[in-house]
């Protein structure tokens, strides 16, 4: 049984990884098709040994493809997907257009992979925030044993996130300090060259960003709408892979040696934690790789029940194209599609 996939936005950083994975994980696919808007159309873009040509999305029928990954932002999915999953393909979403949703299932297969049900209401499923698949991820055990109150966490995102336009300013900016060239801030708010900037996305009412209420409302969404969640989020002058400090306060007591077993235990999760110069992961070993990985886990002592961790993944990975991918391989693996024929 194969299926026709077809990637929005394909010729962006996320969409050249979702069909890097597709390739790499064997998805049953028939045929793959790639799309973006009509300025790229002719693009040529790789899947495997195979390189394939971009068609654009405003002339493209979706009535014969099975799954639809959308990586085009926000405007384009809001308008499209809803349309797409009105001609029976069904909408993995890697925007924010629909985590908050209710008809909408907020998914990382790791964590609540029973919410797919949800998917016919509108076919459309949303992959969460970068920032937020990887720290679900590791809550998820440690909730299940121990039930997390509340979680402080400092995210250090790379400029990947930020799309092509952050990487490219990053690199253009170092090599302008290098050479005594002016240094220009176009995508980020202030210099990301050896700085650090403690703010992504808008200012919202309350002081806290865009970018740090979505750690707040998805993993809620995804995990308990009980837990209390505070979130400083921070772009840092890393290329890829996002990392975070994470706080966390329990019910019930655990210690540092339950919770580093039970997370060598968990789906997605690797533990690289020794007391030892280099023995805990940056996000430099991150990239290219799928795992979430932990570190420096250790007791808090000025809170009862506290525990810290360092959490690290590929931001272009887990934290888009790969949770994409393994919501497709969910659907697959439970039956909830079939393939299609195109309509008459």
């Amino acid at each position: 049984m194969a299926f026709k996939v077809a990637i929005v936005g394909a010729t962006g950083n996320v969409g050249r990884e979702m069909l890097n994975i597709l390739e790499e994980r064997g998805f049953p696919v028939s045929e793959v098709v790639a799309l973006a808007s009509r300025r790229s159309a002719g693009t040529e873009v790789s899947f495997g040994d195979r390189t394939l040509k971009v068609k654009a999305l405003e002339n493209y029928d979706f009535s014969d493809t099975d799954i639809c990954l959308m990586s085009a932002g926000g405007a384009v999915s809001k308008d499209w997907s809803p349309k797409i999953g009105k001609q029976g393909c069904v909408v993995i979403d890697n925007s924010s257009s629909w985590r908050y949703d209710q008809d909408v299932p907020l998914v990382v297969p790791e964590v609540n992979p029973d919410a797919i049900e949800l998917f016919s209401r509108k076919n459309i499923i949303a992959n969460p925030n970068c920032s937020t698949a990887q720290l679900v991820v590791a809550l998820k055990p440690l909730h299940d044993h121990a039930r997390i109150k509340r979680v402080v966490v400092s995210t250090y995102q790379s400029v990947s996130g930020a799309g092509k336009e952050g990487m490219d300013e990053l690199f253009t900016q170092t090599r302008a300090v290098f050479v005594a060239d002016p240094v220009e801030a176009k995508k980020f708010t202030k210099r990301i060259a050896f700085n650090v900037i403690p703010h992504i996305d808008v200012f919202m009412e309350d002081g806290y960003t865009k970018e740090e209420w979505k750690v707040l409302a998805e993993t809620k969404k995804m995990l308990d709408p009980k837990i209390k969640v505070t979130c400083t989020a921070v772009r840092v002058p890393v290329f890829i892979g996002h990392s975070e400090s994470v706080n966390i306060e329990f019910e019930n007591p655990i210690t540092a040696d339950e919770a580093r077993d039970i997370l060598r235990e968990a789906p997605g999760c690797l533990v690289v934690d020794k007391r030892e110069n280099g023995g805990y992961i940056t996000p430099l070993e991150s990239a290219g790789e799928d795992a979430t990985y932990i570190s420096r886990i250790r007791e808090d002592a000025t809170v009862e029940n506290g525990l810290n961790m360092w959490v690290v993944s590929d931001n272009l990975r887990k934290g888009a194209a790969l949770n994409a991918v393994q919501i497709a391989e969910l659907l697959v693996a439970r039956g909830l599609i079939q393939p299609r024929k195109k309509a008459a």
